[in-house]
């Protein structure tokens, strides 16, 4: 199984989860590949972020959706479609969820795989 993270990056948010105040959030779209099979997942792990050190993330208050499962292997098209909804998927799930991703507010810069 190989397992890539195709987009990952931590902002600034709010959540409350098992009564602790989050303060961060790292969003990720992943991309599985095993036997013949391609999956791409959107996931946010809310995280406390007590101070500018802190990155521990937890997860507890982790979110995922199965975006794509099907045969076939990653691609480039695939990853950018998927990477270009990446904020609607994860605004739709903080409205679910009651939590807000600041997107104007990066921790780091984005990685992308």
């Amino acid at each position: 199984m190989k397992v890539i993270d195709v987009y990952e990056q931590y902002f600034e948010a709010e959540y409350e989860f098992n009564g602790v105040p989050r303060k961060g959030a790292v969003v990720k779209l992943t991309a599985t590949s095993d036997s013949g099979m391609i999956t791409y997942a959107h996931s946010v792990s809310f995280f406390p972020h007590r101070d500018e050190e802190d990155y521990a993330v937890s997860y507890d208050a982790y979110h995922e959706r199965t975006l794509h499962e099907a045969k076939g292997r990653r691609s480039r098209k695939l990853d950018e479609a998927y990477y270009s909804q990446i904020r609607e998927l994860t605004d739709s799930l903080c409205k679910e969820i009651g939590a807000v991703v600041y997107w104007d507010r990066p921790l780091r810069e984005a990685r992308r795989g």
